[in-house]
């Protein structure tokens, strides 16, 4: 499949067309459609007392699986969903795309129509795929995408024809112009300057760089089913019962990359024990080891990105853990490799004492991404926060941060 990587780059996202071979279009169709009657049935299952009976089906403005959620429900009739995310259309395209050799599988999922539309309401409008509360400024993310090239890449693959999704080219290198955030302001659920709409028919693929600028306009009861979710260098797939159903190839990717994240996850603690040393030599070191050949910025990124996991072990090893918000301990437990978060299975490698000392070290960097005036940037997911959406602190640094020990 030929692109330019280099276009690719510099627009931040590029649409790929026949990504899934005609002859496999048919099979994925009726392979998806079985996933959704199972996901239909939890759904109903789990619908709350004052649901209607089919629960999250009927009530969402975009109905998603989760083929991770869903692992004990694929089989030999439905491992075509899966396989289709390891075709050199999609896995070696985007190990082409990351500038890897062997990109991972990170998440899978399909995004349905609802059973009726939704016109103006419950949908999201213009967004960047993060909130830097939770994970860092668009600058951190700017300067190393720019620098290093992209960490993830995700992928919207309809089925059936497509044209919902929209994009801003550039601007996931970019922070917002005055002349979109005046749009936005004024109504983020309309086409903003310069946007472009991605017209796929089914079949065809838009990859894009996060944090690029998207909208998913709007959400109608017209057939969809999108595959949908992206590629890093770490996998979340792990402990999956249908790697039985898949080809031997497929197999051994699945086990190659839950290798290389669970050594990533080893070389995350390492950072992490470095700074409870105060040693900021073994901390870079841990950190060439984890991000091999990134420069400056992309280790300032992931020094931001280890600030969040040292709040989150802080918090989860907190015996007020259950008082904290409900966001804040959905955000606490949730595993997001891409930020190197790992939620409770990291938290237990550290000792209530270590946690502590982990927090009191980090804590520099949380204070300095903060401003006492409450922040607000149009284009982002979340609300009003301290901490700052678009720009780094000037005097954030990794020396400055090892200045502290």
């Amino acid at each position: 499949m030929e692109f330019s990587r280099d276009q690719f780059l510099e627009d931040g996202y590029v649409i790929l067309r026949g990504v899934i071979p005609p002859q496999q279009l048919e099979g994925l169709r009726r392979a998806h459609e079985v996933l959704v009657e199972r996901q239909k049935e939890i759904w109903a299952r789990e619908r709350g007392p004052d649901d209607p009976p089919g629960g999250v089906w009927e009530t969402h403005a975009q109905p998603r699986l989760n083929l991770g959620a869903l692992a004990d429900q694929i089989d030999a009739q439905t491992i075509g969903g899966v396989e289709i995310w390891l075709h050199e259309n999609m896995q070696g395209v985007s190990s082409r795309l990351l500038g890897v050799e062997d990109a991972a599988v990170t998440e899978m999922m399909v995004m349905c129509n609802p059973v009726r539309d939704h016109e103006t309401a419950g949908h999201r409008g213009w967004h960047r795929d993060f909130y830097p509360p939770h994970t860092a400024p668009l600058q951190g993310y700017a300067d190393d995408i720019l620098e290093n090239g992209p960490r993830y890449i995700q992928w919207n693959l309809p089925l059936y024809d497509d044209s919902v999704l929209w994009v801003v080219p550039g601007s996931h290198a970019r922070l917002n112009t005055a002349e979109e955030n005046a749009a936005l302001n004024s109504d983020a659920r309309t086409p903003v300057p310069g946007a472009v709409q991605t017209h796929l028919t089914a079949g065809d693929g838009v990859a894009y760089i996060l944090p690029l600028l998207h909208w998913g306009s709007r959400y109608n009861a017209k057939m969809r089913r999108t595959i949908h979710g992206g590629f890093s260098e770490y996998t979340t797939q792990k402990d999956l019962p249908f790697l039985e159903h898949l080809s031997p190839a497929s197999q051994a990717a699945f086990k190659r990359w839950n290798e290389r994240s669970s050594q990533t996850f080893e070389h995350i603690e390492e950072a992490l024990r470095a700074v409870i040393d105060g040693d900021g030599t073994a901390y870079k070191a841990a950190l060439e080891r984890l991000h091999p050949g990134r420069g400056e910025k992309g280790w300032l990124l992931s020094t931001i990105f280890l600030s969040k996991s040292a709040k989150r072990i802080n918090q989860l090893k907190s015996p007020d853990f259950d008082s904290l918000p409900e966001q804040e301990q959905v955000w606490a437990t949730s595993i997001h490799p891409m930020t190197l978060q790992w939620g409770k299975p990291l938290a237990d490698r550290f000792s209530d004492q270590e946690a502590g000392i982990l927090w009191t070290r980090f804590k520099f960097v949380d204070d300095l991404l903060q401003d006492e005036e409450v922040q607000w940037v149009p284009g982002f997911q979340g609300d009003e926060t301290h901490y700052y959406f678009d720009q780094v602190p000037a005097d954030l640094s990794v020396e400055a941060f090892l200045g502290t020990f």
